[in-house]
């Protein structure tokens, strides 16, 4: 490990250039816009719109829920060589009250009982403090990235010990707290490294992802690759959205309709397994702002209604990332909005001819009858106290991925004919 710098006082914490070593450095950003531009762009290069400043600076504006940024430059010899992101968010007690319900029937202790009443009692105030390096707001791997010069074995001892200054000046260890590191596709490297430093690994539900077959160039071609039963069935779902107007958004549009856009978002949220973070309000109207070719909003209108809507980003990667959705439960089963908005990302990215579709965590099953494909999404975390290690058992065993049953759509070579 490298001899890191100690913690120091609240004045001089966000003065540039803090040195780690003999060779690195590190300067500390409490804002976004205070990020100097070239140094940050230098190493994202535009490989990844959520770890672009002008898209930070609108999660900013998180009002729901307290979301405190930390960004991080680290310098080799005075040149910019990784950069690093951090969120802090305050758990409210509430938020614990139907875990612990449904995840700690069978623990009984004395720490626990005690712990259930302080919940009870004090639904309204902070109970958790999480340091996450990433984006709760966002599945994938957007907590840092290092110039390619670096090794993964540098970088990450360089990112655990900044782990360890910045959080430290967090005041975490006075509270009740825990460090996240989230959703990486592969085991971080060394592992000796983050065993070492006390991290645990877990799973959370799996990214699920579509490969666009090569040949295909319409969602025709694509669902003449299912087996007929499967086929059949996505042909009664599009059928099934008759009587329904589909339209992209220009950015005039999704101004007028941003209060019944976050309403749907917000039928979403509400239904969601944890509920944390939840969007600025005017986010589908700052993000298309910024990204207005690369983000598009495509509204479902019923008697002149919207009654869902679907958002989505072209990456730089040549993938397209499904991000927010909304709907309209009520008229779900009727129109199959849900299977539409996933065949409308895949039908997307066939058009603008990307080779592979991101659909994101959460409805497993369904996504795999569409014809993606499931993988693992790992997460590293470590309390920062005795109190938070009971906390955060029945927190993960919460995020466990529940058991499911994948499906595949596609036909078996040499089983079907097509009729």
């Amino acid at each position: 490990m490298f001899a890191f710098c100690k913690p120091v006082s609240s004045k001089k914490r966000f003065l540039p250039f803090r040195v780690l070593n003999d060779d690195f450095s590190f300067s500390l950003f409490e804002k976004a816009s205070a990020i100097p531009s070239v140094d940050w762009e230098t190493i994202s290069k535009r490989k990844s719109v959520f770890l672009e400043k002008d898209y930070l600076k609108i999660l900013e504006n998180c009002k729901h829920t307290k979301l405190t940024p930390r960004y991080v430059i680290i310098y080799f010899k005075g040149k910019p060589c990784g950069i690093v992101y951090f969120q802090i968010v305050d758990f409210k007690a509430e938020v614990f009250g139907n875990i612990l319900d449904q995840q700690v029937e069978s623990i009984k202790s004395t720490r626990l009982n005690l712990f259930e009443k302080y919940v009870d009692s004090n639904k309204d105030g902070v109970l958790l403090r999480l340091f996450t390096c990433g984006n709760n707001l966002v599945s994938g791997e957007y907590g840092y990235m290092f110039d390619e010069k670096v090794s993964n074995e540098q970088a990450h001892d360089l990112l655990l010990n900044l782990i360890d200054v910045v959080s430290k000046e967090e005041k975490l260890a006075r509270t009740i707290s825990a460090i996240l590191l989230k959703d990486f596709h592969n085991p971080l490297e060394p592992k000796k490294l983050f065993k070492q430093e006390k991290y645990s690994d877990f799973f959370v539900e799996p990214n699920l992802i579509v490969d666009i077959p090569k040949g295909v160039e319409t969602i025709d071609d694509y669902i003449g690759l299912f087996s007929k039963k499967y086929r059949n069935r996505a042909k009664s779902i599009f059928k099934n959205l008759n009587g329904v107007e589909v339209k992209y958004l220009s950015l005039a549009e999704i101004q007028l309709y941003e209060k019944q856009l976050y309403k749907l978002y917000e039928g979403i949220f509400e239904k969601a397994k944890f509920k944390l973070i939840k969007l600025p309000e005017n986010y589908f109207s700052s993000v298309k702002s910024i990204y207005e070719n690369s983000f598009n909003v495509k509204a479902f209108f019923y008697e002149n209604k919207i009654i869902a809507f679907a958002s989505c980003f072209k990456m730089y990667d040549g993938s397209l990332e499904a991000h927010y959705i909304g709907l309209n439960y009520d008229f779900n089963g009727q129109f199959n909005l849900y299977q539409n908005i996933l065949y409308g990302m895949i039908d997307e990215a066939i058009k603008n001819k990307l080779a592979k579709v991101n659909l994101g965590r959460t409805a497993a099953e369904i996504k795999t009858t569409v014809g993606a494909k499931p993988y693992d999404l790992i997460c590293y975390t470590k309390p920062q106290n005795t109190i938070s290690k009971l906390i955060l058992k029945p927190l993960i065993s919460f995020l466990q991925p529940a058991e499911w049953v994948p499906r595949n759509p596609f036909k078996e070579e040499g089983l079907e004919k097509d009729i």
